[in-house]
C-alpha cells in the first residue's frame, strides 16, 4: 500500500466560543460555501463586518471589492479563503452551497447562541423605531431578523422563544422572497439586552448605535 498524505490543516481553530459563534451567524447570514468544498466567502457592504468576522475566526485575509450589481450603490467588500476542514465542519452544522432558501436549523450549543444571533443580526438583521400617531408620547421599536428560508427563520423564533420565552410574531410581504422575524418593543428589550450582554462582545458598531439611541429614547440602556 502507498503512503498517505499527511492530513490536511485547517487554517481556522474549530472551536466553540463567543466569538466563534459570532462568527458562524455572520457566515450563515452573509456567507458562501463554494461548490468546490474547501472555499468560503463572506460579503458585505460593512468594511468593518468583514473585519470582524475574520477577526472572529482568528485569521488575516486580505479585504477586496466587488461591484454590487445595483445600479448608484457602493461596491461590497468580500473575503475568500480556503479551510476544508473548517468547510466540512460547515457542513455538518447546517450549512451548504446555495443555502439562502434551503437553510434550515444550524447546531450552535445553547451557551452560545446569543452571539451566534448577534452574528445573524449584524449580517441579516435590523432595528427601527417611530412615534405612533395614533397614541401621545408613543414610542415603538422593533428588533427584526431576516432570511429567504422559511424554516430557519422558524428555527430562530423557536431558539429565542425556548430561552427567553418571548414568541415575536413572522411576517412576510406579498412581493418579497424574505421573511422577517419581528420583535416590538417589550420583547425586543429582553431580546436586544441578551445580543448586547456586555459592551465588550463583537458587534458592527453602527447597528449597536442604532439601537442605544432608540433605547435611550424610552429612557431604557443596554
Amino acid at each position: 500500500m502507498g503512503k498517505r498524505g499527511p492530513k490536511p490543516k485547517g487554517k481556522i481553530q474549530i472551536a466553540w466560543s463567543p466569538n466563534f459563534a459570532y462568527a458562524i451567524g455572520l457566515l450563515v447570514s452573509d456567507g458562501n460555501l463554494s461548490p468546490d468544498g474547501r472555499h468560503i466567502v463572506f460579503t458585505s457592504k460593512d468594511q468593518e463586518l468583514v473585519e470582524l468576522c475574520i477577526a472572529s475566526l482568528g485569521i488575516a485575509v486580505p479585504i477586496g471589492k466587488k461591484a454590487n450589481g445595483l445600479k448608484r450603490s457602493k461596491p461590497c467588500f468580500v473575503v475568500q479563503f480556503s479551510d476544508v476542514l473548517f468547510y466540512q465542519f460547515l457542513l455538518t452544522i447546517g450549512l451548504m452551497p446555495n443555502k439562502s432558501k434551503v437553510i434550515e436549523a444550524i447546531a450552535v450549543p445553547k451557551k452560545y447562541f446569543f452571539d451566534f444571533l448577534r452574528g445573524s443580526f449584524d449580517g441579516d438583521g435590523s432595528s427601527y423605531s417611530y412615534f405612533d400617531p395614533r397614541w401621545k408620547s408613543s414610542f415603538m421599536f422593533y428588533t427584526t431578523f431576516a432570511s429567504a428560508s422559511r424554516k430557519h427563520i422558524a428555527w430562530l423564533q423557536a431558539e429565542i422563544f425556548d430561552t427567553l420565552g418571548i414568541q415575536g410574531h413572522i411576517t412576510k410581504n406579498k412581493n418579497s422572497s424574505v421573511y422577517q422575524l419581528k420583535y416590538a418593543k417589550a420583547e425586543s428589550l429582553k431580546l436586544l439586552r441578551k445580543l448586547y450582554y456586555k459592551k465588550s462582545v463583537p458587534c458592527l458598531t453602527r447597528k449597536r448605535l442604532k439601537v442605544e439611541q432608540m433605547l435611550s429614547i424610552v429612557g431604557e440602556h443596554l
